[in-house]
């Protein structure tokens, strides 16, 4: 798989740094082969682990069998997701980037539901700037903020790679968004 990195994504785990998040509830969303739900997991998080793809699931499932790691491994599909609770850090390394225009503010909607106020959602996504042809949907830094204004505060982007597969990397923007505490009194 061109996306498939075998270790935590080095820009995630430079974020987790920089924020000092060590804990919590994590929720990786499209994890697929589930590299980054183990190395949460590693650093000690809670995670839950989806994807829309069973077979996905099934397969990252059974890499973890015999380790003591706290995943919970569920097939879900998070514009129609069945996920209940909330969480306080969100990992998108690779699924907004494939919606469709038409259901971009419903996946804003649902992330904003799973996540605690202050929460964060750490999500990369092709950038404007790679010239591949093919590929998912690209985003600059002033598209990602308008997209997910309603809910998030665009803390920062930075111009990236994605590291996997494919040489050269395709460019990449990861983003660290934080979601927004509604003001007390403020209409729903």
């Amino acid at each position: 798989m061109p996306w498939f990195h075998e270790a935590l994504d080095p820009d995630l785990e430079k974020a987790l740094h920089q924020l000092s998040l060590t804990q919590g509830k994590a929720l990786d969303i499209g994890t697929g082969p589930g590299t980054q739900a183990i190395a949460l997991a590693t650093l000690g998080f809670r995670v839950t682990a989806t994807d829309l793809s069973t077979t996905a699931i099934e397969k990252a499932k059974k890499k973890t069998q015999d380790a003591r790691l706290d995943i919970l491994w569920m097939q879900d599909d998070i514009l129609n997701s069945q996920l209940n609770g909330q969480f306080s850090v969100i990992v998108d390394r690779g699924c907004f980037h494939v919606l469709p225009p038409q259901r971009r503010q419903d996946y804003v909607s649902v992330v904003a539901s799973l996540l605690e106020p202050s929460g964060y959602l750490f999500l990369k996504c092709f950038s404007t700037l790679e010239t591949r042809e093919s590929g998912p949907y690209r985003f600059t830094a002033n598209e990602i903020e308008a997209i997910f204004q309603s809910h998030f505060h665009l803390i920062s982007t930075e111009e990236t790679q994605y590291y996997g597969t494919l040489d050269p990397m395709p460019k990449a923007l990861f983003c660290i968004l934080r979601k927004e505490e509604l003001a007390i009194g403020a209409a729903v």
